[in-house]
């Protein structure tokens, strides 16, 4: 949607708060990130945005990172949870 120095908003069509929650949360993990947050607006009027602040580096790169943290975190469960069934 619009992407500034140090912000980014972004989209994410059809994504639930299953994958916003874990991933802002990722994202304030990291010490560059100054701020992440989720902005839904009216439900019928207006699309759900993610904005990213970063107050060190490019924040698509810090919502790369955390996308990347999230995969490999679901796949070790996955994993995991495979290896436990047999």
């Amino acid at each position: 949607m619009e992407k500034k120095k140090d912000t980014i908003k972004v989209e994410i069509h059809d994504a639930d708060e299953t994958l916003i929650y874990p991933l802002i949360h990722e994202l304030l993990q990291d010490k560059n990130v100054a701020e992440a947050r989720y902005i839904t607006g009216h439900p019928q009027l207006d699309k759900p945005v993610l904005v990213v602040e970063v107050k060190e580096g490019k924040p698509q790169a810090a919502l790369k990172k955390a996308a990347k943290s999230l995969a490999n975190q679901f796949a070790e469960a996955r994993q995991l949870v495979e290896k436990q069934l047999g």
